[in-house]
């Protein structure tokens, strides 16, 4: 917004230079963004962020500032209002108002007997510097008013406005037209009706902006009305219909509060920003209401020679008088870092024009302040800090570390597993694979699921349920992928995937939320019967891997099958994962009924494993072993096998063969192409060899790799080179 250094003086009792004024709002306010000399004056361009606009988008919040600034003194506006006792205000005007959340406060003034004419040129000089182009002196008043304490005015011709009393043509007397509108009146209600409504569907208006095109407007836009019409945009702009013009000599003067939220949808809604509406955007306090009208009334009748009606007519649903904030001193320099006197507080509230006085409780010092309306954005003892620290003056607090205490971060156990957990399974040649929690209706009875957590408001029916397994989503991934396959005449491919993720399922105590291991193995070829041992080596690997022993497969369910298993697996393929009597997972070919229900051809192997009881027994088996200080060797190995043969008999063979220096064996990769026989596959391994006592020479290396694919060769295996 732009500022007139000589209209500022007004306001001050002395004011420093304009460019030291910049600098000292640039160092406790705001930015300025340009000073420029203009004739005898200088203009200076203020960027009033949004927190301050409420008060700060007026010359009267600009001088208030520069007054607690430079420790000097406000000076308020002074003006003489004369009103006529025997003009009352409410005989002319009348006020409803439809919707008080909209507007919640609406005042009238009504002023006779004004002469329209041009300004005098102290105030088109005033507007002129802040971008403002002078129309007459009615409106150029409404706008220095609005300029000087941030609260928007408009001026309707009486004349122009349709009053109650216009009476059917049958009725009408020609001795009773007005001239100035061709209306008719009443003898007995010449009373003016101001309505602020929302406006109606389709509802037209011509505006006073310049484009001079006729707006149609919706029920959400807030209008001012008359009897009969529309008249204005509420908080936008007027229409031209009741503009001021050389005829006018009746005036309503128009000070309002509007909700800003609703403002600004009708700015944007009609492509139509004004002074007004950016005010109202950012919000007005609603005591300026009289304020402003008075100040304009007194303006008006000193250089348009008008007559003052007695009385405003004033509508109201909302009063925001001063409110009560307290502040501790201790909090207050514990926030700021730095010591500071109370006088030193007292002061620069007072500076404020935020009266405060001090109470003493169990010998702490606390501030009662008392904040004006004008101040919105002072409503927590935060506020009041921020702004004593600015006035104290951020280059006066010395700048120190934060002092506080360390904490070292929690080992997540679940993270490290779960990412652990990953690396192995994308080892193995295992996708792994991201389902939504949410099963529908439909795979509700097709997998016989029971106990199912129900969505209250789901998004969609396929999202009705929270899943109780991950059976569903896995097998949905394989139907998919397999559509895929046919498209592409693919034939050969394996599928092996893995998900880590939560299930749900309803206990009477409530639903139950866990974290669970979910995988899939699925086959085709010569090589389709062994998915379950494949599935069954991979869970014995990836358990192995984390230092779990005693792992074993438990064929003989004594207990029968969890509910929401019981149809998804074929109980004659179905075994327990246990680690020594303790129950981790389950482990079984798909029921051939599901299978045909979902239109999946083979026999794919579906596991699940209890996360927090896999973390609970690795924590158990946890033991410290230090780590070689000699190097290891990596070598790489593939082999050509069978597809029917057990990954499980391939490392065993390699294991025994590589000794005690074979530390480590990873299976990193499993591949059945276009360009293998359907009955074979290749496994490619990394080999790690070290010693806890020497370094491993190369030549020992390359002896024990020659025993390894000798013994592989023996098996009938072929070494990949």
């Amino acid at each position: 917004m732009k500022f007139s250094y000589n209209w500022l003086k007004e306001y001050l009792s002395e004011a420093p230079e304009p460019q030291q004024l910049a600098d000292d709002l640039m160092m406790r306010a705001f930015e300025v963004e340009s000073v420029e000399k203009r004739k005898n004056d200088w203009v200076l361009e203020i960027k009033i962020l949004p927190n301050r606009a409420f008060d700060c988008l007026s010359y009267l919040g600009i001088a208030r500032e520069i007054a607690a600034i430079a420790k000097i003194k406000f000076v308020e506006p002074r003006f003489e209002l004369k009103e006529e006792p025997e003009l009352k205000a409410k005989d002319f005007l009348r006020v409803e108002i439809k919707d008080a959340k909209l507007c919640p406060r609406y005042s009238a003034r009504v002023m006779l007997d004004v002469k329209v004419g041009e300004s005098p040129l102290r105030l088109k000089e005033k507007l002129e510097a802040c971008g403002l182009r002078p129309i007459n002196n009615i409106v150029d008043i409404t706008n220095f008013v609005m300029l000087e304490c941030g609260q928007p005015l408009h001026a309707f011709d009486l004349d122009k406005m349709t009053p109650t009393g216009v009476i059917p043509s049958e009725a009408r007397d020609p001795e009773l037209r007005q001239p100035s509108t061709g209306l008719f009146r009443s003898a007995r209600n010449d009373k003016c009706l101001i309505i602020v409504r929302r406006a109606q569907k389709e509802e037209k208006i011509l505006t006073l902006d310049e484009s001079r095109a006729e707006r149609i407007l919706n029920e959400t836009i807030l209008v001012i009305a008359d009897a009969q019409k529309a008249i204005a945009i509420a908080g936008v702009k007027g229409g031209r219909g009741t503009e001021i013009d050389g005829k006018t000599t009746r005036v309503v003067l128009e000070a309002a509060n509007f909700n800003p939220v609703s403002i600004r949808r009708s700015s944007k809604a009609l492509g139509l920003r004004t002074d007004a509406s950016s005010r109202f955007e950012n919000g007005v306090d609603s005591n300026l209401t009289v304020f402003a009208l008075n100040r304009a009334a007194a303006l008006i009748s000193e250089l348009a020679g008008g007559k003052v009606a007695d009385g405003i007519v004033d509508v109201s649903f909302a009063s925001h008088g001063p409110c009560l904030v307290t502040l501790s001193h201790k909090y207050l320099e514990s926030l700021l870092g730095v010591k500071i006197d109370s006088k030193t507080v007292l002061d620069i509230l007072s500076r404020l024009d935020l009266p405060a006085k001090i109470l003493q409780k169990n010998n702490e010092i606390f501030y009662e302040v008392l904040v004006p309306s004008r101040r919105n954005d002072l409503q927590t003892s935060e506020d009041l800090i921020e702004e004593i620290g600015r006035l104290y003056g951020y280059e006066n607090i010395s700048a120190s570390m934060p002092e506080g205490v360390l904490l070292p971060a929690l080992r997540g156990e679940d993270l490290i597993m779960s990412e652990e957990i990953r690396n192995i399974m994308a080892g193995l040649g295992h996708f792994e694979v991201y389902n939504y929690s949410f099963i529908s209706e439909n795979e509700k009875t097709a997998f016989h699921f029971q106990n199912l957590a129900e969505v209250i408001n789901p998004l969609s029916q396929e999202q009705k349920y929270l899943r109780p397994n991950m059976s569903a989503g896995l097998l949905k991934n394989l139907k998919e992928n397999l559509r895929q396959w046919h498209t592409a005449h693919s034939r050969g491919r394996a599928l092996r995937l893995f998900e880590i993720g939560n299930v749900f399922w309803r206990q009477p105590a409530g639903i139950v939320e866990a974290p669970k291991i979910g995988g899939l193995v699925y086959l085709t070829g010569n090589a389709k019967n062994q998915a379950f041992y494949e599935a069954k080596g991979v869970l014995e690997i990836l358990l192995n891997k984390l230092a779990l022993s005693d792992v074993w497969e438990d064929n003989h369910l004594q207990d029968g099958m969890p509910s929401n298993w019981d149809f998804v697996f074929n109980h004659q393929k179905t075994a327990q994962l246990k680690v020594g009597q303790k129950l981790l997972g389950w482990l079984g070919v798909v029921n051939q009924q599901l299978l045909d229900d979902l239109e999946i051809a083979g026999e794919p192997v579906i596991f699940e494993i209890d996360f927090i009881k896999l973390v609970e027994l690795v924590g158990e088996e946890r033991s410290y072993q230090s780590p070689s200080k000699y190097p290891a060797v990596i070598r790489d190995l593939a082999l050509l096998v069978p597809a029917e043969t057990k990954i499980e008999e391939v490392l065993n063979i390699l294991e025994e063969t590589g000794g005690e220096l074979l530390q480590d064996t990873d299976l990193f990769d499993i591949y059945e192409g276009e360009d293998l026989a359907d009955e074979q596959k290749s496994l490619a391994f990394h080999l790690i060899f070290q010693s806890n006592e020497r370094n491993l020479s190369e030549v020992e290396v390359n002896k024990l790799m020659e025993k390894i694919i000798t013994a592989a060769e023996t098996e009938g295996w072929e070494t990949r080179k």
